[in-house]
């Protein structure tokens, strides 16, 4: 099992880098790639303790459910299938629905903490670190959230100063000294690069080991 875990800043492209990544697999090893994303991972509902003015605080590494993302990641390093979880952005709450993940031999995963963890962090064979600009990840996020999670202009910038840039600088921009690449927001010639590493590590022979 190949595993690249892929980090970044709200807005900064995780997503959508890790797409441009899937696309450009080859077709006969696709199968064999699967995405996984860390959202899917937040507690059914954020600690009391970690709200900021009366709101949840999904910004913070305590917000996630690191026992179930651990276990998970466990089981598909060692080629066995999963029931992830799903995300519902409209309400903000992990939904009781799954989905099949695995097994297969190669895994993206992406989200705001992916090398938060030591130990997850230790599971991945490529750690990535996407480094955009703080005001391009806002705009970025301003216009997501608007057009696919149905939230208001004012509650983004609310949650923007509450909790989003605040926890970004307190524990995830310190994740970006554990990654093997870090990549800015030109994303093509990486997206390139990693697709050709898991053709490459999908395809390899495995060779048996000599019985002496």
């Amino acid at each position: 099992m190949f595993l690249v875990g892929i980090a970044g800043g709200s807005g900064s492209g995780k997503t959508t880098f890790s797409k441009k990544i899937l696309e450009r697999v080859s077709k006969s090893v696709s199968s064999q790639v699967a995405l996984l994303h860390q959202d899917s991972y937040y507690l059914p509902a954020p600690p009391d303790r970690l709200r900021m003015h009366g709101e949840a605080n999904f910004d913070h590494p305590h917000a996630f459910d690191w026992e179930l993302l651990k276990k998970h990641l466990t089981q598909l390093k060692k080629g066995e299938q999963i029931q992830a979880p799903v995300y519902d952005y409209r309400k903000n709450r992990r939904t009781e629905q799954t989905e099949l993940v695995g097994p297969c031999k190669t895994i993206l995963m992406e989200g705001i903490f992916t090398l938060w963890d030591a130990e997850i962090r230790d599971l991945f064979d490529i750690k990535i670190y996407l480094h955009v600009e703080a005001d391009i990840r806002f705009i970025r996020r301003l216009h997501r959230d608007v057009r696919e999670r149905g939230r208001t202009i004012d509650n983004i910038i609310r949650q923007y100063y509450d909790t989003v840039r605040p926890m970004h600088h307190e524990f995830l921009e310190p994740t970006k000294q554990y990654a093997d690449i870090i990549v800015g927001e030109e994303t093509d010639i990486a997206a390139e690069v990693l697709a050709a590493r898991i053709n490459e590590t999908i395809q390899q022979p495995v060779h048996e080991e000599s019985l002496i």
